[in-house]
């Protein structure tokens, strides 16, 4: 039997329904969405998709190649294609709930989570700074780790949503470790990939230059890097982050942990934005999402690429696969 997928829907007014739609479209494999039924069949024949939605239930559930089971949801509000709505907020962190909590019980080898509105969440009370710290816990698990993967490249964040200025007091030695661990183990649990080679990057301009530039690397980045090579990981670093994304330099890794958000995902943005997958490791579930917003100026218009989506679920397709 293939891997049954969920996949949320996101935030009703954005572009997630229209992604979700056309990538189950594109591929033939076990999902189930969850959403509103009549919101996705509306967009659906706004966008001209002919897909044909019928209703989930565990029991009775098989896979009927051509159609996209849906597990109905019903928003509060009508949803409208680029126009926020806060009211639709608490319907949109109860798709992640029952999600997650379908993936933890056996229901669900894997989550795919279409892109949410976090001001909108926030606007309605409910404080949310993103989908790793949710999952991370709903699942109680204690370090989450947001990683960006292509085809030919896997990006890992030390810290994921802070702003700058309190980024440097968010790395410790202890954190560096946590994450180290996490990224050695999943890319064994989930990619196959034996003893992952792993690059570190410093947190300042040339990795600190000695200490001239800033001294996190002597101080906190270094000391964790001795650390887990004294535990057997392949770790290298710091290195400096302009220069170890440079091809020949990539050649030796599977992975780049970079420091903070900005540091990193700008690089594989721009090497896959259609193509890349946003991937949480160190839960106990198996998640995979878009790599990007919910763009409400192109919701219901027909031009949103469901390219990354379609490259989300059949990450998690293969990656539930290996691991069953």
């Amino acid at each position: 039997m293939p891997p049954r997928i969920a996949l949320t829907s996101g935030e009703p007014a954005g572009i997630g329904p229209d992604v979700c739609l056309a990538a189950a479209r594109q591929i033939d494999c076990d999902l189930v969405c969850l959403g509103d039924r009549q919101m996705l069949g509306e967009r659906a024949r706004a966008l001209g998709m002919k897909v044909e939605l019928r209703p989930y239930d565990r029991a009775t559930h098989r896979h009927i190649p051509g159609t996209l089971a849906v597990e109905h949801h019903p928003l509060p509000v009508p949803a409208v294609a680029g126009r926020l709505e806060a009211r639709n907020a608490p319907y949109v962190v109860h798709l992640l709930e029952r999600a997650c909590d379908g993936a933890l019980d056996g229901e669900f080898a894997a989550i795919v989570t279409a892109p949410v509105h976090k001001g909108a969440i926030n606007d309605a009370a409910i404080p949310f700074t993103g989908h790793t710290e949710f999952l991370a816990d709903r699942t109680r698990a204690p370090r989450p780790v947001m990683m960006l993967a292509t085809a030919s490249l896997r990006v890992a964040l030390a810290t994921t949503h802070l702003p700058l200025a309190r980024v440097s007091a968010a790395i410790t030695v202890e954190l560096l470790c946590e994450v180290l661990e996490i990224l050695d183990r999943d890319l064994t649990r989930w990619w196959g990939i034996r003893q992952p080679r792993i690059a570190v990057c410093g947190l300042n301009p040339h990795a600190g230059e000695s200490g001239h530039l800033g001294d996190e690397e002597i101080r906190v980045i270094a000391p964790a890097i001795a650390r887990m090579r004294a535990r057997g990981l392949r770790v290298a670093g710091p290195l400096p982050a302009d220069t170890v994304f440079v091809p020949h330099v990539l050649a030796d890794f599977d992975v780049v942990l970079a420091m903070y958000h900005d540091q990193g995902l700008p690089v594989i943005k721009h090497a896959g934005f259609e193509s890349a997958v946003n991937v949480t490791l160190g839960l106990p579930i198996l998640r995979t999402s878009v790599d990007h917003g919910t763009a409400l100026d192109l919701a219901g218009s027909g031009r949103a690429d469901p390219g990354s989506m379609a490259a989300a679920i059949g990450l998690a397709v293969r990656l539930a696969t290996r691991a069953a």
